[in-house]
């Protein structure tokens, strides 16, 4: 499930609620580096594995994230073989990639306190990449088939837009279009996972042999409890959103 509030609180109690895995969000949330790290330390007591997307395929933010500690990272809009080999390079250091070396500085070297890390700090990275646009559906075998991708993610809601079916993940274009990511990655050998908030379409992507899949997010949740709580005690409330808020 998504962690989208930036609050270390909301993510702890999502960390013990049984999930496999949290995906703290950067690209679409209020989270910054600060409320990160805060959250990996919050989370790290419980049998959970946190997950953080970055802003962007961004060479410089991919770094400050690694040299945070995020370990398992999740890079948004790659939409081509030479992007994800972008995304490869920042996540190594020189002279397989680009990643600045800062370790003494950084909390994920432990400051320098972990023996070897600058040697061996890839192998301690799952590198997964988003493939939500139709360019990238259409590149997906590259994509998913770079050197140094662990693993790709299938992000419904662009590209249902890039589809030209902006707001319908579930139309049938769109499904279709994730069903064949989820074979062509399974075909390579390549964990694939997949956004579905409809319990339907999150059972039919399993079905279809999707390794892991996103099935909520904590704002969400709290936006629809409230909602509901509302409805229940306050049957006349009319539920409009303020126009300027």
């Amino acid at each position: 499930m998504w962690a989208c509030t930036g609050n270390p609180l909301v993510a702890e109690i999502c960390a013990g609620s049984g999930f496999d895995w949290l995906l703290i969000d950067g690209e679409h949330s209020l989270n910054s580096l600060e409320s990160i790290s805060t959250q990996l330390q919050v989370v790290a007591g419980y049998p959970i594995h946190p997950v953080v997307r970055v802003p962007a395929n961004d060479t410089v933010m991919i770094k400050q994230y690694l040299d945070l500690g995020v370990q398992n990272l999740i890079v948004p809009m790659v939409d081509n073989a030479e992007q994800a080999a972008q995304a490869v390079a920042a996540v190594r250091y020189p002279p397989r990639g680009v990643r600045g070396v800062g370790s003494a500085l950084a909390r994920g070297s432990r400051w320098n306190r972990i023996e070897g890390y600058l040697n061996r700090a890839e192998e301690t990275i799952t590198l997964l990449v988003q493939v939500e646009s139709a360019e990238a559906v259409a590149n997906v075998a590259q994509i998913a088939g770079t050197d140094g991708v662990d693993g790709i993610f299938i992000g419904p809601s662009d590209l249902a837009a890039s589809m030209g079916h902006l707001g319908q993940q579930d139309h049938p274009e769109v499904t279709s279009a994730v069903e064949h990511c989820i074979r062509t990655a399974r075909e390579l050998g390549v964990p694939v996972g997949v956004n579905a908030f409809v319990e339907a379409t999150a059972r039919r992507y399993l079905d279809a042999g999707a390794d892991y899949i996103a099935v909520g997010a904590d704002v969400a949740m709290l936006a629809r409890a409230s909602e509901a709580l509302a409805a229940k005690y306050l049957p006349e409330g009319t539920g409009d959103t303020p126009a300027s808020y």
